[in-house]
């Protein structure tokens, strides 16, 4: 039976290979071509340059294509040509090639604003770092990236057709970065470091709401409060408040009722957006299968289709929040920062300017008389009587 089932996935594996070179030698073809039937020179070196790319000849085709920007420079496809120079940057796909297609993009995007094909270049920018991002427990260099890129998508062309996609794509950007901070939170949490642990969960918490943990985020949120001692009560009650209101169908939403109910605190009702948030992710959730696992071991790709399919993602770039063990965030934690209660801190600074330009030849220099006061403390006095 062993051997069978060998033999069967050594064939599946086989298969899936073979489809993915048959797919990689068929011809693709250009997503942006002109369809304008004309025999102008312009557009005959355009048609030639298409017909390179979408055979894989991408040097041949960046020369001709930079051969009728250069020859023609008034011609009505120059924008096109210049976006297939992007284009086939991006095709080829290498390291050094994707850095130059992103330059190629932005100076598209510069040049040409208003065109529709602006939206698609700022895409392609987007999915330029989303392709590169690694799973959460790795550099979440590109992650930031891509959700900056897509970001602009959303922001420059709302109305876009590829608004909705790049929606989807921020929210699986987003999964990965708040799975990078849960595991971190996690890792602290098993050495013992309650601050830094709460730190790190506050901010998955409240920065990525649609998190697909984000109730166990909470939960685990919660429980370090509860450990840390009775002034964290308040933000116990209202980490738990949460699960309760925003996270109504999780299974840590009934713990947390009795929580609050021992701790004699009002159990609030549940979101009814919430409600529907949840079972809409329920109907559409993914369950990983035992193909996923095992190929999830091998694949340098993160998981993203846990990730949410509605809601509003992030606004704004993650910005991880000070540990409570920090003076200054611990007094303002228990309400002592401002109030002068003992172990506050206050970084408060004021600047003032100096009218009279005449104030340094006028007036004493203070750190003069810093110095001779200093000096005047550590030397004996002329009349002091010396010792034999």
């Amino acid at each position: 039976m062993a051997k069978w089932n060998l033999i069967r996935t050594t064939l599946v594996v086989g298969a899936v290979a073979a489809a993915l070179v048959v797919t990689g030698c068929g011809r693709k073809r250009y997503d942006n071509p002109i369809t304008k039937d004309t025999l102008q020179p312009d557009k005959v070196l355009f048609d030639k340059a298409i017909a390179d790319l979408e055979k894989g000849r991408y040097e041949v085709a960046r020369v001709t294509l930079n051969t009728l920007i250069n020859t023609y420079d008034s011609s009505e496809y120059l924008a096109k040509a210049k976006l297939a120079i992007a284009d086939s940057w991006f095709r080829e796909g290498t390291t050094s090639a994707l850095v130059q297609a992103e330059v190629e993009y932005k100076d598209f995007i510069l040049f040409y604003p208003s065109m529709e094909e602006s939206a698609e270049a700022q895409e392609k920018v987007c999915m330029i770092h989303y392709n590169q991002m690694q799973k959460p427990d790795r550099d979440t260099k590109h992650a930031y990236r891509a959700e900056d890129e897509c970001r602009q998508v959303l922001l420059k062309f709302p109305n876009s057709k590829f608004a909705p996609r790049v929606e989807q794509l921020l929210r699986n950007v987003q999964e990965v970065q708040a799975a990078h901070e849960y595991s971190v939170a996690e890792t602290y949490l098993k050495k013992g470091s309650l601050s830094a642990a709460t730190n790190r969960l506050q901010g998955v918490t409240e920065h990525f709401p649609l998190f697909s943990e984000a109730d166990s985020a909470l939960w685990q949120l919660a429980e370090s409060y509860g450990t840390l001692g009775d002034r964290f009560e308040e933000r116990t009650a209202s980490v738990l408040s949460r699960i309760v209101r925003d996270y109504p169908l999780s299974e840590y939403a009934e713990p947390a009722k009795k929580k609050l109910q021992a701790m004699n605190r009002a159990v609030p009702e549940a979101d009814p957006m919430a409600i529907s948030r949840m079972k809409y992710e329920q109907e559409n959730a993914f369950t990983p299968g035992s193909w996923d696992k095992m190929w999830g071991i091998f694949s340098g790709k993160p998981e993203v289709r846990m990730a949410a399919k509605s809601g509003t993602p992030a606004a704004d770039t993650f910005q991880p929040t000070l540990p409570l063990s920090v003076p200054g965030a611990a007094a303002a934690a228990t309400g002592g920062a401002g109030t002068g209660a003992p172990g506050a801190v206050s970084a408060d600074v004021s600047v003032s300017t100096v009218q009279d330009s005449t104030a340094l030849d006028t007036q004493p220099d203070a750190r003069l008389n810093r110095q001779n006061a200093n000096e005047g403390q550590t030397q004996p006095a002329a009349d002091a009587p010396k010792p034999q």
